[in-house]
């Protein structure tokens, strides 16, 4: 693929993926998964009050692996 057929297929995935078909639905599959995931592996440390700043850092990724992943399936769901 040429740099030029490859920006504008990068180009092409951002704007659906910011788009009202995707981003909404992304942010709440996050919002509940992220937050599950979150209880499960956190929940113990939370109610001990244990919380580290790298648990932090860990538990902003919990919430944006499941965000990219609904993104990213989305998208390519659209394109074909």
């Amino acid at each position: 693929m040429s740099e030029e057929g490859a920006h504008r297929e990068s180009n092409g995935f951002v704007t659906i993926a910011l788009s009202r078909d995707v981003l909404p639905r992304a942010l709440k599959v996050a919002a509940v998964v992220g937050t599950l995931l979150f209880l499960i592996n956190y929940g113990d440390r939370i109610l001990d009050g244990g919380l580290t700043m790298t648990d932090f850092v860990k538990i902003g990724l919990t919430y944006l692996v499941p965000y990219g992943l609904s993104t990213w399936s989305a998208v390519k769901a659209i394109s074909r």
